[in-house]
């Protein structure tokens, strides 16, 4: 463990479901400015397939990879990469969870909720959708991700939602909930958020829009501000 005084210079930044590392475009310009590298991984299916795929899988994927980068470091990650990024909080030196899946008992405020076991988000993307999901984002942004959306487990999804039980880590945390956020309720993160007595930043905008928004930029200058602090 590094001496406390010691800044983040490492970020590993974990997408949400049905996205991928393209996400993180804006934020990784905003950590690299103020002198934290960045690792963003694409998540990836189990080798059966991705019917098969479980949250184990990925849960896995991001432990190695960050336990892969130097310390001190840091786990950022929106939705269910915000889930993912609070697993892997034992071996993180701060946190920053973006609109994120909650773990057990807070998952259970959301209505239940089930998927097929490959949710066809790829597929069936249109850009009417795309723009009620991005309701806070530019054109550009909207076409951007249209054109990168990728399907997605729904074992994942439904081990996800239906609740993980997880020990909080000891590291600072940061949560950012977006008040327009019509997949997680901003009033569940911001429990949440007390609950294990984590920092708090609400924000205008959409599920997304921390990352994909017109105010991602400032969305990110907010985590790298907060994280330069620790």
């Amino acid at each position: 463990m590094p001496p406390a005084d010691t800044p983040i210079r490492y970020a590993l930044l974990l997408h949400g479901a049905g996205a991928g590392a393209w996400e993180w475009n804006l934020w990784r310009d905003a950590l690299h400015a103020r002198g934290i590298d960045t690792r963003a991984p694409d998540l990836q299916p189990s080798p059966a397939g991705l019917e098969a795929t479980t949250l184990a899988d990925y849960r896995e994927q991001a432990r190695a990879a960050l336990a892969a980068l130097p310390r001190p470091r840091a786990a950022i990650g929106a939705s269910l990469g915000g889930l993912l990024a609070w697993l892997c909080g034992d071996l993180a030196d701060a946190l920053v969870l973006v609109n994120p899946l909650p773990p057990a008992p807070w998952a259970g405020e959301a209505p239940a909720r089930t998927w097929p076991a490959r949710v066809p988000w790829q597929r069936e993307a249109r850009l009417a959708s795309t723009r009620r999901a991005m309701p806070d984002a530019d054109e550009a942004a909207t076409l951007y991700a249209l054109r990168r959306w990728r399907d997605e487990s729904g074992a994942v999804l439904s081990e996800a939602v239906g609740g993980i039980d997880a020990p909080r880590p000891d590291c600072p945390c940061l949560c950012i909930a977006s008040h327009g956020d019509t997949d997680v309720d901003p009033r569940t993160t911001a429990r949440f958020a007390a609950a294990v007595g984590a920092s708090l930043i609400a924000l205008p905008g959409s599920h997304v829009g921390p990352l994909l928004g017109r105010d991602a930029a400032r969305a990110a200058a907010q985590a790298a501000d907060w994280l330069s602090a620790r």
